[in-house]
């Protein structure tokens, strides 16, 4: 066993560079149906595009000659789709909201590598986010390195992802072409963030990622341990977390299995992942490193076996601790009620909805950490481990008083 993160990495070494004032925009592209052959423009993207704007909202666009039709702009709404038609939609380029660009690597072989990602840096494009994130500067940097090698190498891509507000270990891999990337995109949603280099580490990464959650189906309020070795689960990745929750847990270690579902929820086109009864099973195993009292909060230690979006947030705030500062969840698991939970159809300079005035995923002020973790490298089969360096809030007093 070996840890690449301290052994072969002599000094930190990271790379970014600055995000631009603008991004580029972004272009989606539709194919007229012949079950739409009957509409109008504004009756296609308006009841397609719903959750994107208003109607007003696409009157604006429309108007504004943001909508081509084969290529032509055309600015009358009341304009008829024909079928195979090509309808295109440039959403104008914006100012992103701030966020960091630089990302440490914490371990590269030929394979994968392991980044720090700073906690505020989205990992893969969505909602104001399309440009400043993880991928972005991934693919910025293997440009830079094939450009100055003078070869075409593949650009790393990541394996899972990490919340917005979440720092901390991120793994990608590369080799792969735009529409496997949108595939990965699609298919995974975990919180550890690795990066592969080759199809074959692609692969390997991403079923060690699988794993843990497809075998979930049943298990309740078991150890983690006898779940493992009543199913027969040779586990080849485990992946730890710090936390800083509110209020003092009072039993040293906890087993989380709390199914997590989806709810509808302003502002979140997709909905909502919260603690429901009727969803898919996830595992946390809990464990307290230090009670605060003077501050009523305590320092834990998870370890998530499945990798639903947002878990660890949403088991901590389940068992009656939501982490400390998280603007969304609360106790139980879900989002703070009110009686306003509707769409502003107010809509921005490009027609689109306005921010949420509610809390939203994507939302900082929470201190998670993906702190470590441990693989089967998908080569050589040797067991390593990767550690990101805690920040100062989530180390214990004797982790401050060793430095």
């Amino acid at each position: 066993m070996s840890n690449p993160s301290q052994g072969s990495l002599a000094l930190p070494l990271t790379f970014g560079l600055p995000w631009p004032h603008l991004n580029d925009g972004l272009f989606y592209n539709d194919v007229v149906r012949a079950t739409d052959s009957e509409l109008t423009l504004i009756q296609f993207y308006s009841k397609k595009y719903k959750n994107s704007a208003p109607l007003q909202g696409w009157l604006q666009r429309i108007q504004n000659g943001q909508i081509t039709i084969d290529g032509e702009v055309v600015r009358d709404a009341s304009t008829n789709l024909r079928i195979g038609s090509e309808l295109v939609y440039h959403r104008l380029p914006w100012k992103e909201p701030d966020a960091p660009h630089l990302l440490e690597i914490l371990y590269e072989d030929d394979d994968m590598i392991a980044l720090n990602k700073p906690s505020g840096l989205q990992v893969l494009p969505g909602g104001l986010f399309q440009q400043r994130t993880v991928l972005t500067q991934l693919l910025w940097w293997a440009a830079k390195l094939s450009s100055s090698l003078r070869c075409n190498k593949p650009h790393p891509t990541p394996v899972h992802r990490l919340g917005r507000g979440t720092s901390g270990l991120l793994i990608s891999f590369s080799a792969l072409q735009n529409d496997e990337i949108l595939r990965l995109i699609n298919v995974l949603s975990l919180r550890l963030l690795l990066c592969a280099k080759t199809k074959i580490a692609k692969t390997k990464l991403a079923t060690y990622f699988a794993d843990g959650t497809s075998h979930l189906g049943g298990i309740r309020d078991i150890e983690y341990s006898k779940a493992n070795s009543e199913l027969g689960i040779s586990r080849k990745i485990l992946k730890i977390y710090r936390a800083l929750v509110t209020g003092i847990v009072c039993d040293d270690k906890v087993n989380v299995s709390q199914p997590i579902g989806i709810v509808q929820y302003p502002g979140v086109a997709k909905g909502l992942y919260v603690a429901s009864p009727s969803g898919k099973p996830a595992l946390s195993k809990v464990e307290v490193l230090e009670r605060d009292t003077e501050k009523n909060c305590t320092l834990v230690q998870v370890e998530i076996q499945s990798g639903r979006p947002h878990q660890i947030r949403i088991h901590l705030a389940f068992i009656g601790h939501p982490l400390l500062g998280d603007p969304l969840y609360v106790v139980g698991g879900g989002p703070q009620r009110s009686d306003s939970e509707y769409l502003d159809e107010n809509f921005a300079l490009d027609g689109g909805f306005l921010r949420p005035t509610k809390p939203v995923p994507g939302d900082c002020g929470y201190s998670l950490h993906a702190h470590k973790v441990t693989l089967s490298h998908p080569t050589t089969n040797e067991v390593i481990i990767i550690s990101a360096p805690l920040p100062p809030n989530l180390r214990t007093r004797k982790e401050v008083q060793e430095r």
